[in-house]
C-alpha cells in the first residue's frame, strides 16, 4: 500500500471506501474499496478533496480480489446460472428455474486451491424461481493469479462445477384410483395438488380419469393416456398394502419395467416408479396430498429435467430422507432428501 497523487493513480486499486457528502442532500460512498481508478474518476476525487490517496501497488502476477472473484465465478458456472456484480470481493451465482446440479468432486478440487472459496447450496436443489445458490471470492485482498488459473484449469478439465437443468414440458395423464372417489362418496383432493405441482414446473395435465379398485380399469387408463400421447402418467391413491389397493399391481400389469416399489423416505415410503417404452409411470402415496414436501418433490423434478431415475438413485435417498416435520416448512432449503 502506498500514497500517490490522484493523477498518478490510474489503474491502481483503492484500499478503502471514499465518502462523498453533498450538504443537505446525501452522504455515501463515492468509491468502494477495491475500485480500480480510471481517468474519468480524477475530477470527482479532486472534488471530494482527495489530492492523494492510498492505493494497492500490484506486483506482476498478482490480481485484485474483485477480478479473481469474477474469473472464478465464470469458471465454475455452467448453463442456467448468472453472475452478480462484485460486492466486497464476492460474486454470487443466481439460478434460473430448474434443478441445480453440483459436481461435488470438482467443487472440492476447486476449494482445495489455497485462498479460493466457493460455497454452494446442495446438489439436487429444486429451483422454482430465480435465486442465489452459490458465492465465490478469494481470502486476501490481492491473490497470485496462478491460483485463479488453477481453478480455471480444473473447470476446463471437469466441465462446469454448477449448472441448472431446465424443466421440460411434460404432458401428464392423471389416473385417480379408489372406489370412494369413483362413486362420488368423497371429493377428489389429490388431483388439484398434483396439477398445481406440475404446473409450477412448466408441465401440463393432459387429463384426469377416475377408476375404481379394479386392476383392469387402472391399467387400461394408463395405457390409454400413453396411446394418446402422454409423456408421463401419474396414479394417485391405492398405494398401500390393503387388499383393495390395486395401483401397484395395475402399474405392473401395463408391462412397464418397475424401478422401485418403496422408497427410503418419510413421507413417501409407498412410492412407485416404472417406465413403459420410455414413458415414466409414477404411483404417488397419499402423503403427497397433504405434505408440502414428500417423495414427489425429490424424484419428479429429476424426471421433469430429463433425467432417468434409477434404483440406485432411490436407494441413495435414505441418507437425508427423513423429514424433520418442522413447524414452519422451508423446503427445499432444508436437509430433506439431501445427503449432507
Amino acid at each position: 500500500m502506498k500514497t500517490v497523487a490522484v493523477e498518478e493513480a490510474v489503474g491502481m486499486v483503492l484500499c478503502h471506501d471514499m465518502t462523498r457528502i453533498v450538504p443537505g442532500e446525501s452522504k455515501g460512498p463515492a468509491f468502494r474499496k477495491g475500485h480500480v481508478i480510471s481517468e474519468e474518476d480524477i475530477p470527482l476525487l479532486l472534488e471530494i478533496g482527495k489530492e492523494h490517496i492510498y492505493v494497492l501497488d500490484l506486483a506482476e502476477g498478482q490480481i485484485h480480489e474483485n477480478e479473481a472473484a469474477r474469473r472464478i465465478a465464470s469458471a465454475v458456472a455452467g448453463p442456467g446460472l448468472s453472475l452478480s456484480s462484485v460486492c466486497e470481493g464476492r460474486v454470487n451465482l443466481t439460478a434460473s428455474p430448474g434443478l441445480l446440479r453440483v459436481d461435488v468432486a470438482a467443487l472440492n478440487r476447486v476449494n482445495s486451491v489455497e485462498e479460493v472459496v466457493v460455497a454452494t447450496m446442495h446438489d439436487g436443489l429444486l429451483v422454482k424461481e430465480p435465486r442465489a445458490i452459490a458465492g465465490t471470492r478469494v481470502v486476501p485482498l490481492v491473490v497470485d493469479e496462478e491460483r485463479v488459473r488453477r481453478v480455471e484449469e480444473i473447470c476446463s478439465e471437469t466441465g462446469p462445477v454448477l449448472r441448472v437443468k431446465p424443466f421440460l414440458e411434460y404432458n401428464v395423464g392423471v389416473v385417480t384410483t379408489g372406489s370412494e372417489v369413483f362413486h362420488g362418496r368423497i371429493r377428489d383432493r389429490f388431483g388439484p395438488v398434483v396439477r398445481r405441482k406440475f404446473e409450477s414446473m412448466g408441465s401440463k395435465i393432459a387429463g384426469q380419469v377416475f377408476v375404481d379398485d379394479k386392476l383392469e380399469m387402472a391399467r387400461d387408463a394408463v395405457l390409454e393416456f400413453i396411446d394418446n400421447g402422454a409423456t408421463m402418467v401419474v396414479l394417485t391413491g391405492g398405494m398401500s398394502v390393503d387388499p383393495d389397493d390395486q395401483t401397484p399391481a395395475a402399474i405392473r400389469a401395463t408391462g412397464a419395467e418397475v424401478v422401485t416399489y418403496g422408497s427410503p423416505t418419510f413421507p413417501g415410503a409407498m412410492f412407485m416408479l416404472a417406465y413403459l417404452n420410455g414413458v415414466p409411470i409414477v404411483g404417488l402415496p397419499g402423503c403427497v396430498m397433504y405434505y408440502r414436501a414428500s417423495i414427489f418433490d425429490l424424484i419428479v423434478p429429476r424426471i421433469l429435467v430429463g433425467e432417468k431415475v434409477t434404483r440406485e438413485d432411490i436407494v441413495a435417498l435414505g441418507h437425508g430422507g427423513f423429514c424433520a416435520g418442522c413447524e414452519t416448512c422451508r423446503f427445499p432449503i432444508c436437509p430433506f432428501g439431501k445427503a449432507v
